[in-house]
């Protein structure tokens, strides 16, 4: 197995994050996102239909889209214990993707990249979408517990922090159950930062 990603990549880090936590063996290779899709690596050309990361190749198969991958690893290594947490996985995977994983990337580029600073008006959108999104997930945590779906770490965890452990440099604030959130995803087996996980 073999992962390509991007240490700035929130995508990229919830599926390296999930590899780690899960003890799956896999190597894996930094892929420079900035330079012209044309100059990355036949590999990884080869691997991503979309010329983007993450891509996983495994043995035979070629995956993309970092929500399809969790769930792809999550089934491989037997992570659903019913029908009914792989549906409130896919329910949070499919939020996340429309939601939280929208507003947050594109408010953490404004403030790091000079070429993808946001009109004032297209930023004031954007942090408003991201105050209600993370205010449904302070909700679901209100009642303390210690992961999104209860007492154990699941795929819809690493999906929803692919870009909020990234919320400082996007300057934008985390409600006190996510922060507890935060902080036990920050204490699982595998954790590193982003920019020495994927480095």
């Amino acid at each position: 197995m073999k992962l390509f990603g991007h240490p700035d990549s929130g995508h990229a880090f919830k599926v390296k994050f999930f590899l780690q936590w899960a003890n799956v063996e896999h190597d894996y290779e930094t892929i420079d996102i900035f330079s012209p899709r044309t100059s990355r690596p036949a590999e990884f050309l080869a691997a991503s239909k979309f010329c983007e990361v993450p891509a996983l190749i495994d043995n035979d198969k070629q995956l993309v889209q970092s929500n399809a991958i969790l769930v792809y690893l999550a089934e491989k290594v037997e992570h659903f214990d019913s029908e009914d947490t792989r549906q409130r996985n896919l329910e949070w995977l499919i939020w996340e993707a429309n939601k939280i994983g929208m507003c947050l990337p594109q408010l953490r580029a404004d403030k790091r990249f000079e070429d993808s600073r946001l009109e004032a008006g297209a930023h004031a959108w954007l942090l408003s979408r991201y105050t209600h999104d993370i205010g449904i997930i302070e909700s679901e945590l209100s009642d303390g517990r210690d992961f999104i779906l209860g007492s154990k770490p699941s795929i819809a965890d690493f999906s929803l922090f692919g870009y909020l452990v990234h919320a400082n440099e996007a300057n934008v604030t985390l409600p006190k159950h996510v922060k507890y959130w935060v902080s036990n995803m920050e204490e699982l087996d595998g954790w590193q930062h982003p920019y020495e996980m994927l480095k």
